[in-house]
């Protein structure tokens, strides 16, 4: 029996859609079950993990950051009443101004979220794959967990992917072949 779970950083797959895939846009239940199936035909989909943030809305919002949140929060909500989807938010951090005076933002938790799920799965044994959507290192320690625990770890991820989460990956696919 194949069970699996599959954890999305979201703000990573945005990026991967926008400027590999020209701005795509995903049916979250139909890419869910493109991965589970590329895993194996008859895999099961324990659940799907949507990691994200809520966008920047200061005290006293411009119309267009207001817009901007509570396009974002309808959207957040229609992903977590998805069959078989959780939605968990992490939290936008206003950072700087940087060298040009300028702002920027950072997700923060968000990562953490989706180790802290990877890891409870896989301890609980509540699965016997992982898919991650994901491209940076930060994953690292908690696929080593998951894969101690006898879980295969596959990593679906876009061109730009740290060379330490490929590494540690079981298996690796591009999102772009999910298309094809």
């Amino acid at each position: 029996m194949y069970r699996v779970a599959i954890f999305i950083d979201g703000g990573y797959l945005d990026k991967v859609l926008q400027r590999e895939l020209g701005g795509v846009q995903v049916n979250f239940v139909d890419f869910s079950r493109a991965i589970a199936a590329r895993i194996h035909p008859t895999a099961d989909i324990l659940r799907s993990y949507y990691y994200h943030c809520l966008p920047y809305k200061s005290t006293s919002p411009t119309p267009e950051e207001a817009e901007r949140f509570a396009s974002m929060e309808s959207f957040l909500g229609a992903v977590n009443r998805l069959p078989r989807f959780v939605v968990r938010l992490g939290q936008l951090a206003r950072r700087g101004p940087d060298r040009d005076g300028r702002f920027f933002f950072e997700q923060k938790m968000v990562d953490v979220l989706l180790s802290i799920d990877l890891v409870h799965t896989s301890l609980k044994g509540k699965i016997t794959h992982a898919a991650i959507v994901a491209g940076d290192s930060d994953f690292v320690p908690a696929i080593e967990m998951a894969k101690n625990e006898s879980v295969s770890v596959w990593l679906f991820h876009g061109r730009q992917v740290h060379s330490s989460l490929r590494d540690i990956a079981d298996e690796r696919i591009e999102i772009a072949h999910l298309f094809l």
